[in-house]
């Protein structure tokens, strides 16, 4: 039987936050969400993917499958050329980027709050 005189590791909380489409299909989460983020950061969509370890291909896809649940587009992209090509978000991604982000932040915090009154007194001892 397990007695809470004391844990050897600690408890943490990830919580992660994921929309799904009406056909259950993954439409945005902390993945697109950490692109966008990072497209915003170096202005290119390619640029962005490499930063995460994600293919240039896998980058379009995801980025494809929210413009078609959202009917917007993310990202305004100008091609190569004496500049090179780039890309930036559009002002409908920068407002679902932050209220994906403000509504994690909430959902986060409450949920810190609920974890620690219900495992609290499974944290490890000093």
């Amino acid at each position: 039987m397990c007695y809470h005189a004391g844990m050897k590791e600690n408890l943490k909380l990830k919580l992660t936050v994921r929309l799904y489409s009406d056909d259950d299909e993954r439409c945005f989460g902390p993945g697109i969400a950490t692109l966008l983020h990072r497209v915003d950061e170096h202005r290119s969509l390619r640029a962005a993917a490499a930063s995460m370890g994600m293919a240039y291909s896998k980058a379009w896809r995801i980025v494809r499958t929210a413009e078609s649940v959202f009917g917007c587009k993310m990202l305004a992209t100008s091609t190569g050329g004496k500049n090179g090509g780039g890309a930036s978000l559009t002002p409908e991604a920068v407002s679902l980027l932050a209220a994906y982000d403000g509504y994690c932040a909430e959902v986060g915090g409450f949920a810190a709050q609920r974890f620690s009154a219900a495992f609290g007194a499974f944290e490890k001892q000093s």
